[in-house]
């Protein structure tokens, strides 16, 4: 069983339905009953708390949902890591959608059973018409891996809990890319790429900051991997 295995944590904000479908797909996969599953929350709007209030009592039958208080995502995802009691553990954006019922039992069963790899991430499908720059940071991401840098997008990551630990954990005070600037340290021997069309998410991203910046962004990032400064400024991110 999965709850044996892999504790779930997943920041979130004020992200409305967003999190009630989340949670509702992750129901869904294959082996799922009693997995923990942390939601590092702070939302402040009447909309997002209902949606986790009710997916608490909709989904409470499959899956353990506990909420703990969250933050920008470095600090809310290490709020949640510290409860992680699994040999693994899985970080998920509450607007990142399973919808291959049986892919946390197939990454199990071949990429951590089997190479016992330290991280393993997906690559991701969205709305139509901006599939293709998900595409274009595929073969970025490749290339960061050659370069002995893995890039995991903190929207889906598994960590080996141990190794996690080993090479600090999140860091709160890291406001951007705190997810290249953890997964950069993984040895790129021991990192995967779960090859998959069922992780699905949102294009809003790139529609708020627009292509180039985040493809700029991407590249000032790795220039700065080894400047701890660089990822304590959210650079307008949040704007």
């Amino acid at each position: 069983m999965l709850k044996d295995i892999l504790t779930i944590v997943i920041p979130c904000k004020n992200e409305g339905i967003n999190i009630y479908d989340c949670l509702g797909l992750i129901c869904k996969q294959s082996n799922i009953e009693g997995t923990n599953v942390v939601i590092a929350d702070s939302s402040d709007d009447a909309d997002s708390l209902y949606w986790l209030s009710r997916a608490r009592i909709d989904f409470g039958f499959s899956i353990v949902i506990h909420t703990i208080n969250g933050g920008y995502p470095a600090k809310a995802r290490l709020n949640g890591s510290q409860l992680v009691k699994t040999p693994y553990v899985l970080f998920l954006d509450a607007d990142v959608m399973l919808r291959n019922k049986n892919l946390l039992k197939n990454i199990w069963e071949t990429s951590l059973a089997y190479y016992e790899v330290d991280l393993v991430t997906t690559p991701f499908q969205t709305e139509k018409g901006w599939n293709w720059v998900f595409r274009v940071f595929d073969k970025f991401q490749r290339l960061s891996t050659l370069l002995g840098t893995p890039f995991a997008v903190g929207g889906f990551q598994i960590f080996n809990t141990k190794t996690y630990w080993e090479i600090g954990g999140y860091n709160p005070e890291e406001l951007f890319a705190e997810d290249y600037s953890l997964s950069s340290k993984i040895n790129p021997k021991k990192f995967w790429i779960h090859k998959t069309r069922g992780v699905w998410t949102s294009a809003r991203r790139f529609k708020n900051k627009g292509v180039l910046w985040m493809f700029k962004i991407m590249i000032l990032s790795y220039i700065n991997r080894n400047n701890p400064n660089f990822f304590k400024h959210h650079h307008n991110y949040w704007n």
